[in-house]
């Protein structure tokens, strides 16, 4: 980066950076639009303060968005209904469609925090002092938030296993 203009070293960051924020983004939210508009707004304060966040740019710009998520979150009465998995986030096959799509309805019924740090923590492969600091809590919080999330999605995706096997059998 040594050379470059603060412009190109951005525009770099963007380039190698922008569909990993746009998947946590979405993973955030449960919702294309709104997974655009929370990436849109974290990279536009990324670069506005780029002096201080050109040191650990992803850092800098995962903790606007879950910032900027949680800001969000205050200006909605109500979270709109989940939508479709974004294209460019799953794979070719149909089950991964339905995969995702089921994981997602689970971390829908999370609370905003534990879908946050469980998304962090366990799908972005985050550490829990990386998760921590992105949210400015304690690690116990990262550990007992996270287990607590954990063993709801497991109840909910085990009742959804138990709806299907009935309906099936």
């Amino acid at each position: 980066m040594a050379g470059q203009s603060y412009e190109q070293e951005f525009a770099d960051f963007m380039s190698a950076n922008s569909k990993a924020l746009a998947h946590t983004a979405w993973l955030l939210t449960g919702d294309q639009d709104q997974a655009e508009e929370l990436v849109q707004e974290a990279l536009t304060r990324t670069f506005m303060h780029w002096r201080k966040a050109r040191r650990d740019p992803l850092t800098y710009a995962r903790k606007m968005l879950a910032g900027r998520r949680v800001a969000a979150k205050r200006n909605r009465f109500r979270e709109p209904a989940v939508s479709q998995v974004p294209d460019q986030a799953i794979d070719s096959s149909e089950r991964s469609v339905a995969d995702r799509d089921r994981l997602n309805r689970a971390l829908s019924t999370l609370s905003e925090r534990q879908r946050k740090i469980v998304v962090l923590r366990h799908l972005m492969g985050l550490s829990e002092q990386e998760v921590a600091d992105d949210l400015g809590v304690s690690i116990g919080t990262i550990k007992s938030t996270a287990s607590r999330g954990l063993a709801q999605l497991r109840a909910v995706l085990e009742a959804e296993d138990e709806a299907e096997a009935i309906a099936v059998g």
